[in-house]
């Protein structure tokens, strides 16, 4: 029997500490080579894109995700789990709820590898979808004590702080500007669609740690390259799909291609990560192929025991 997920059932079952359990272990099957993770692939289409990430556990599961980038505000993402050894789908998940969840539990296990572990204050640009995901699991790997927030939007700011103390019970607030929501953070997120800088480097404190998760390319960029001169640990959880970016990735350009590091070696102990308080920690999330499939699979597992 094909089990079928939809957002609402995602959202019930797929919590932050599953997710980014998953995550980890997702990672380390990349590290180990039983996870086959190559970069995505698109069709174009009249008005828009057709995109594909694929995935494969080694003699277990394989299965793809795909979505669209026609620009509908309701448009659904479709993942799709087969059994390795009969080729039978055991899940479709439909929505978007499994993709955010999986783009925010590789930035949970990102700040759980590369943040101070004091690291208490999180200050986020966006007020997105990918932007809750992103608080949504720090708060499952740190403590957090105090969130702040900011997106060109007044009304849309004050409406994601709420949402942080309704449902994750942290302190938050909306403020006026990008730098004063990460001034004096321990740990920064940028989310965004913006094709510029939303901070500077200089506005960050020594030992901050930043998750990017918006545009990265050459040309179009949430970040500048003073963010990448700053960094002294640069990581991504896809070397493969950040060299396979068109325009480049900035962090894909010399001088920077030498310090990055992938996080599931971090994660692994092959490589360093954060080695001084002090040290200023960046991550490029580009998105792990086959994790919303892991992600899928673990679902699909425990609905198994439950039947």
């Amino acid at each position: 029997m094909t089990l079928l997920f939809s957002d609402a059932e995602v959202a019930a079952q797929l919590d932050a500490p599953t997710a980014i359990g998953a995550t980890r272990a997702a990672l380390l099957a990349a590290h180990a080579g039983r996870l086959v993770a190559p970069p995505r692939g698109s069709a174009p289409l009249a008005g828009g894109r057709l995109v594909t990430t694929a995935g494969q556990l080694t003699d277990e599961w394989y299965g793809f995700r795909t979505y669209d980038t026609f620009g509908h505000p309701e448009a659904e993402q479709v993942v799709v789990l087969h059994d390795a050894r009969s080729g039978r789908v055991r899940a479709i998940a439909v929505g978007t709820e499994i993709g955010s969840r999986r783009t925010g539990a590789i930035g949970g296990v990102a700040i759980d590898l590369l943040a101070r572990p004091e690291a208490s204050t999180l200050g986020v640009i966006g007020c997105g979808g990918q932007a809750w995901a992103q608080v949504w699991a720090a708060a499952s790997v740190r403590p957090l004590r105090e969130v702040t927030v900011y997106c060109r939007t007044r009304a849309r700011r004050e409406a994601f702080a709420d949402r942080v103390r309704a449902e994750l019970g942290i302190p938050a607030r909306a403020v006026d500007r990008p730098e004063t929501a990460v001034r004096g953070r321990d740990v920064v997120v940028l989310a965004t669609d913006s094709p510029t800088p939303v901070i500077s480097a200089a506005d960050l404190d020594p030992g901050t740690h930043v998750n990017t998760v918006g545009f990265k390319q050459r040309g179009r960029a949430e970040f500048g390259l003073d963010l990448l001169d700053r960094a002294d640990v640069l990581a991504t959880d896809s070397l493969a799909q950040a060299g396979a970016y068109d325009p480049p990735m900035l962090a894909t350009d010399p001088p920077y291609a030498d310090n990055l590091r992938d996080l599931a070696a971090v994660l692994a102990g092959a490589v360093p990560g954060r080695a001084a308080p002090g040290e200023v920690s960046v991550f490029c999330s580009v998105g792990l192929a086959g994790t919303e499939v892991f992600l899928l699979d673990t679902l699909a597992r425990e609905a198994a025991v439950r039947l």
